[in-house]
């Protein structure tokens, strides 16, 4: 890997443009170096983990308004599908639906360093240009393999959330790249993409603060479909404001830590291998990535618990991300509000703790659903949880050693007795290092788990069959799984729209 200080420069200095930022990730994009086959297998894992959780949140409304928007803009020639049904439609508009319902149920895979990610955000849009351009899937895991290094290293090097900037602000110049190498374009075409994917994808993160609502699914949906729109735009010979990251009026100057910042960014060397998918992870429960080993540790907790309104209080010691973002560093009262959204609820890991050690389990619908958020038992030992940052939980969550990088916490249950019960957990069970990490079968498994009743078991077989075999597939379509009219007919209902 190469180091890269990315750093910003005034307007008069020299500066050339090839060692812009968006430079050097457009010559990661047009390397053909080949991909690996452990790479090209968990593209595929990631694939099936996609459509698992599309099924799940298919007839959710935020996926129904995304798919009645896509639908609003069909196509007669080329097109990309839509998760559910049949045709074909325009392709940003088709990566905006599929994007959704990817992200509805926060239950895919995510990488976490210096910011947070979903790295499987980049699929959807880079899925739908592939059945767009009529692109195989040996092109379909080059494009894959790109996007995933670029967010990887962007979320390895470079801090949003500090600044309040969500995280979808590195999805567009990943999705960009993946693109250029999906098409094949050239250098300077892929580095105007990223530039203006960028520019058009920086939002703050009030979207995953406070009352959370759909957005926070719609977000990198929207990211994916602007950096579609991007391409599209470089390809016809427009360019974009530069240099995007390190000018004295760009992104990091004014919109991260200033002039005097400096980051490191590394990025493959001219024929290294992108491996970064191998460095993220999926979800085994459906909740912000921070909880999942919290959830594995309630869930084994509750075994030394005979009574929970036993319960005096609970005090979760994590890492600063995790106290500020989902724990009661928020300072956000509406993650102990019984009536708040699933969204909020999501974030809540006071909230996830309480249900998961009532209940010893975390179920992507019944955990959320809101007769048992008010059960007030449960809302008595939710408001009895507390978080607090620890900095050897922040180090850990922070080391590029991946024997020590962390994502747990240490409770402290504390009885009325006065008895203290404590354990810790540092990584989710799924987790690659975990008890029970993920492989090719627990994929499936989840996919045929959140695809019961929703998609039929010759659908299934089906859709595994040609993503199991994507190396050779030649048609890009069979990813689409279609669900009949009477499953489709269940989906939540929506107003009407202007499209």
């Amino acid at each position: 890997m190469e180091k890269h200080i990315v750093r910003t420069h005034a307007s008069a200095e020299d500066f050339p443009r090839e060692e812009h930022l968006a430079s050097r990730i457009a010559r990661v994009a047009v390397d053909p170096v080949p991909v690996t086959d452990d790479v090209a297998e968990m593209i595929i894992n990631r694939i099936i983990d996609n459509a698992a959780v599309s099924a799940a949140a298919v007839l959710r409304k935020p996926v129904t308004v995304a798919r009645q928007q896509a639908q609003a803009h069909p196509v007669s020639e080329a097109g990309a599908k839509v998760f559910g049904i049949d045709g074909t439609y325009s392709a940003e508009w088709a990566a905006l639906a599929n994007g959704v319902a990817v992200r509805e149920l926060d239950f895919h895979d995510t990488f976490l360093a210096a910011d947070y990610s979903h790295p499987g955000d980049n699929i959807p849009p880079i899925v739908a240009v592939a059945q767009h351009r009529g692109c195989t899937g040996a092109q379909l895991i080059r494009a894959l393999a790109t996007a995933y290094e670029i967010q990887v290293e962007l979320v390895r090097g470079i801090c949003l959330h500090e600044h309040k900037i969500d995280h979808v602000a590195h999805l567009g110049p990943s999705v960009a790249a993946g693109l250029g190498t999906l098409l094949e374009l050239d250098e300077d075409t892929i580095y105007q993409a990223i530039g203006q994917a960028l520019h058009t994808t920086t939002a703050t993160r009030q979207s995953r603060k406070g009352e959370i609502s759909s957005w926070k699914a719609f977000a990198p949906a929207f990211a994916g479909k602007m950096a579609i729109e991007a391409v599209d735009r470089a390809m016809r010979g427009e360019g974009a404001p530069s240099p995007i990251w390190e000018g004295e009026d760009g992104v990091i100057a004014w919109l991260l830590s200033g002039p005097e910042a400096r980051y490191e960014v590394q990025l493959p060397a001219p024929g290294e291998a992108k491996r970064a998918i191998l460095d993220t992870f999926t979800k085994q429960h459906s909740a912000e990535y921070q909880s999942q080993a919290p959830i594995d540790l309630a869930i084994k907790m509750r075994e030394k618990i005979s009574n929970f309104a036993d319960v005096e209080k609970i005090v979760l010691h994590t890492s600063h991300h995790t106290h500020y973002v989902i724990g009661t560093g928020s300072q956000d009262p509406q993650k102990f509000d019984p009536d708040a959204s699933r969204e909020t609820l999501d974030h809540s890991i006071m909230y996830i703790f309480a249900v998961a050690l009532e209940d010893g389990e975390w179920h992507h619908q019944r955990s959320y659903a809101p007769e048992r958020a008010h059960r007030p038992e449960t809302i008595e030992l939710w408001h009895k949880i507390s978080t607090v940052e620890d900095p050897e939980w922040t180090r850990r969550y922070h080391s590029t050693d991946p024997a020590e990088k962390a994502f747990g916490a240490r409770a402290e249950i504390t009885m009325k007795d006065g008895t203290v019960i404590v354990d810790e957990l540092a990584i989710a069970d799924a987790h690659p290092l975990g008890a029970r990490p993920f492989g090719r079968e627990q994929y499936v498994e989840k996919f045929r788990t959140l695809a019961e009743g929703i998609v039929s078991p010759e659908e299934q077989d089906r859709f595994l069959n040609a993503v199991q075999n994507l190396a050779s597939l030649q048609d890009l379509s069979e990813l689409n799984i279609q669900l009949s009219d009477d499953v489709l007919a269940q989906a939540a209902e929506t107003r009407a729209g202007l499209l």
